[in-house]
């Protein structure tokens, strides 16, 4: 883990950067765009180390149209008989597109192997051909930018009580959440042979210190548009028309169901 500063950032700090940060964001996103670019960010690691903060707080002020987020389903029958890249492939990027995966293939690499839903086999046949796979994505073009959100053990039981005892955060909080706090160090063992198998030059592991969720989330903006070298592209203001004329028009007497006003 990280041994920087545990000194807390102030709500009035974050929100001034975060601000600057999505701004920036914007800026990406127009040049996204004006360039045809394609980008695949994977979002990874332990559960509750902030992936959907980050992942939340990018798509905050981004279009949904370039800016897109997959979370794929426990796969169906039909899919489980597929190549196993398969239906991750289908969602990836075309021209102007950037698509961020909360949670990717490296299922395969952590969770399907820990909890038994994969055999040795396909594990071991997918730690030694992803690298390659990657490889051929970055030169067909592909912009693959890789993260991983590490959180200590004392950091991560402290959410998974908070989502237990909050209940906004209840759904937050899964079996497979559950699971994942007994078997820690099962966990640990998969991230470091994962880590060794697939931290490439080509397609390398970005670590996030979640200890701290601000700061996660501001470091990891922060380095994702570090990432894609862009300028501000030239335009000017829109400019605001004036109303147009009412012609005579009048806000008819209708009995509109108005939301009750309790607040």
């Amino acid at each position: 883990m990280s041994k920087k500063s545990s000194k807390k950032l102030s709500r009035k700090k974050y929100e001034k950067e975060l601000y600057k940060l999505q701004a920036e964001l914007c800026l990406l996103q127009e040049w996204v765009v004006a360039k045809g670019l394609r980008v695949i960010v994977l979002f990874e690691g332990r559960d509750a180390a902030g992936k959907g903060g980050a992942i939340k707080r990018i798509m905050e002020r981004t279009s949904p149209r370039i800016f897109r987020v997959n979370a794929l389903p426990t796969p169906n029958e039909r899919q489980k008989t597929q190549l196993y890249l398969q239906r991750y492939i289908e969602r990836f990027p075309a021209a102007g597109e950037v698509i961020l995966f909360d949670r990717s293939w490296y299922n395969r690499a952590n969770v399907e192997p820990v909890m038994g839903f994969c055999t040795k086999k396909q594990y071991e046949s997918f730690l030694m051909n992803v690298p390659s796979f990657e490889n051929y994505l970055i030169k067909d073009g592909i912009i693959l930018i890789k993260y991983w959100f590490e959180v200590s053990m004392e950091e991560q039981t402290r959410r998974f009580k908070n989502r237990i005892n909050d209940p906004r955060k209840h759904w937050k909080l899964s079996p497979m959440d559950l699971e994942s706090h007994y078997r820690w160090y099962d966990y640990s063992r998969t991230k470091d042979r994962m880590f060794k198998a697939t931290d490439t030059p080509w397609a390398p592991w970005n670590v996030i210190n979640g200890n701290d969720k601000k700061k996660a989330r501001l470091n990891c903006i922060s380095h994702l548009l570090s990432q894609i070298p862009y300028k501000k592209l030239p335009g000017k203001k829109p400019q605001l028309p004036p109303r147009q004329k009412s012609k005579g028009y009048k806000t008819p007497d209708y009995p509109y169901k108005w939301v009750p006003e309790k607040y």
